[in-house]
C-alpha cells in the first residue's frame, strides 16, 4: 500500500514570508533607507535627516521641512555556502533512503529591497507622513543535486509594507510620533516528497516536487519619541508592534506513481516579533558626528510553527523553533569632508535568535553576524541629497544538525537528517535620493 507524506509539511517555510531577502538575523530587513546604511544603522531613531525616519521613529518628522521625499533601493548579495558532515536523508528504518545527494551549490542570490517615503507639515507643529518598505524577508534556493531538498529547496517571498504616521511637536525638547503598519505577504515554497511502498519485505521510494503558497494581510502599529538634549545631542527611542498573521494557502503536489497528484488547502498562524530601538547621535565638532544604538527584537513569539490542515482540522507537523529574543548594537560616524560630501562609517553585531544546530534550519541558515559599512552622501543643490552605502555582512560558520526522520517503524519517510556546517556572508548595496520642497 503507497503511504504518502505530502502532508508532512514543513512549518519553517512560515519562516521565510517577509519580503525578499534577509540580511539583518532571523529574517529581519532593516534596510528601509540607503542614508542609514553606511552607519550600519547606528544613531537610526535619533538621526532625522529625511523622510526615511517615518520607518525608524516618525517623531523625528518634526526636524524635516515642510515637505520632503526620500526614495532608494537596497540591493542585498547572499550566499549560503553547505559542507556536508554525515547526513542521512530518509526514515530511520533501512531501505528507504532518497535518492540524491550533493550540496545544493549556493543557496543564496542577489535580491532588491525598495522603499518611499513622504511627509508633510501640516502646521509649524504637526507633521503626517507615509512610507513604503518591507520589515522582514529571506530568500534561499538550492541546486540540484540537494541532499536537503527532502527539508526545503526554494523559497520565494515577497512582502508589502505601507505606515501612515503622525508626528507632534511637544516643545523644542520633546516630539512625539505614531503610525500604523498594514503587511501583504506572498509566498512560494517547494521541498521534495515521497511514499514507501512496500511488499514481501521490499521498500521502494518514489519522489515528487511539493509546491506551496502562502498568503495573507494584517495590521500592525509603531510610536516613537524624540529629546533634543542640546543642540548637539539628541536621544531617540522607537517601538514597532508584533503582527499577527492567519495564513491561508494550497500545497500542490504533482508527481508520479506513487505519490497521487493533490491540491490540498493549509492555514498557518505567526505572529511576528516587535523591536525596540535606543538610538543616540552627538555633533562632535563642525567636522565630526557621532551616532549609537542599541535595538531588541522579540524572536521569542515563534517558539513553535504549526500546519493545520484545512479539510480536517487536524494537525499537519509541529516544528519546534525555540527562536529567542536577540540584541544588536551599532555604533557609527560622519565626516564632513566638504560643504557637499559627508563620509560615513558604522560597526555593528547583531545576534541570531537560531539557539543551536539542532533547530537551525536549511531554509534559515541564520548565524551571529559583524557589519562593516561604510558611505557617502552628495549635496549637490539645496535641497536634494543623494545616499551611498555599502555593507559586508561576516557570518561565523554556522553548524547544522537539524533532524526530521520519521521514528523507528514510522510508515512515513521522514525528511532526512542535514548535518554539516554553512560558510554565509552577504553584501548590501544602497542607494538613495531625498529632495525637500
Amino acid at each position: 500500500m503507497a503511504i504518502p507524506s505530502q502532508m508532512k509539511l514543513i512549518p519553517a517555510l512560515v519562516l521565510g514570508l517577509f519580503a525578499n531577502y534577509v540580511s539583518a538575523s532571523g529574517f529581519q530587513l532593516i534596510e528601509q533607507n540607503a542614508s542609514g546604511l553606511g552607519n550600519a544603522y547606528a544613531g537610526s531613531a535619533a538621526i532625522a535627516d529625511n523622510a526615511s525616519t517615518i520607518f525608524y521613529n516618525p517623531a523625528g518628522m518634526t526636524q524635516l521641512q515642510d515637505r520632503e521625499f526620500s526614495g532608494g533601493m537596497a540591493a542585498i548579495g547572499t550566499s549560503f555556502k553547505f559542507t556536508d558532515q554525515g547526513s542521512t536523508i530518509g526514515a530511520s528504518f533501512p531501505g528507504s533512503k532518497l535518492p540524491g545527494s550533493g550540496n545544493g551549490g549556493d543557496g543564496g542570490g542577489w535580491g532588491f529591497v525598495p522603499n518611499a517615503y513622504l511627509s508633510w507639515a501640516l502646521n509649524k507643529d504637526l507633521y503626517v507622513g507615509v512610507g513604503m518598505g518591507a520589515p522582514f524577508g529571506m530568500k534561499t534556493e538550492y541546486d540540484n543535486p540537494w541532499i536537503g531538498a527532502a527539508q526545503a529547496t526554494m523559497f520565494d517571498v515577497k512582502t508589502y509594507n505601507i505606515n501612515p504616521s503622525i508626528a507632534y511637536r511637544v516643545n523644542d525638547k520633546v516630539s512625539v510620533g505614531a503610525g500604523l503598519s498594514w503587511q501583504r505577504l506572498t509566498a512560494d515554497y517547494t521541498r521534495q516528497v515521497g511514499a514507501v511502498v512496500g511488499g514481501g519485505g521490499a521498500l521502494n521510494f518514489s519522489a515528487s516536487p511539493l509546491k506551496l503558497d502562502l498568503q495573507d494581510d494584517s495590521w500592525g502599529w509603531n510610536v516613537g519619541a524624540l529629546f533634543t538634549v542640546s543642540p548637539d545631542t539628541k536621544i531617540g527611542v522607537s517601538y514597532r508592534s508584533t503582527v499577527s498573521y492567519d495564513l491561508t494557502g494550497n500545497i500542490n503536489i504533482v508527481g508520479a506513481t506513487p505519490v497521487p497528484s493533490s491540491d490540498r488547502a493549509a492555514t498557518a498562524s505567526l505572529k511576528l516579533p516587535d523591536m525596540f530601538i535606543l538610538s543616540g547621535t552627538h555633533q562632535l565638532n563642525t567636522k565630526w558626528q557621532l551616532l549609537g544604538d542599541v535595538s531588541w527584537t522579540g524572536w521569542s513569539t515563534i517558539p513553535k510553527l504549526d500546519i493545520i490542515r484545512t479539510s480536517d482540522g487536524s494537525l499537519a507537523q509541529t516544528l519546534d523553533t525555540e527562536f529567542r529574543d536577540a540584541w544588536r548594537v551599532a555604533v557609527g560616524a560622519n565626516y564632513q569632508y566638504s560643504s557637499d560630501v559627508k563620509l560615513k562609517m558604522g560597526i555593528a553585531y547583531d545576534q541570531t535568535p537560531v539557539k543551536s544546530a539542532a533547530t537551525r534550519l536549511v531554509s534559515l541558515p541564520d548565524n551571529n553576524r559583524l557589519w562593516l559599512s561604510g558611505g557617502a552622501q552628495w549635496t549637490p543643490s539645496k535641497g536634494s541629497v543623494f545616499d551611498f552605502g555599502v555593507t559586508y555582512l561576516y557570518l561565523k560558520d554556522s553548524k547544522i544538525d537539524n533532524d526530521q526522520r520519521a521514528p523507528a517503524g514510522s510508515p512515513s519517510i521522514g525528511r532526512g537528517r542535514v548535518t554539516g556546517s554553512y560558510a554565509a556572508s552577504a553584501w548590501i548595496l544602497g542607494v538613495q535620493y531625498s529632495h525637500a520642497f
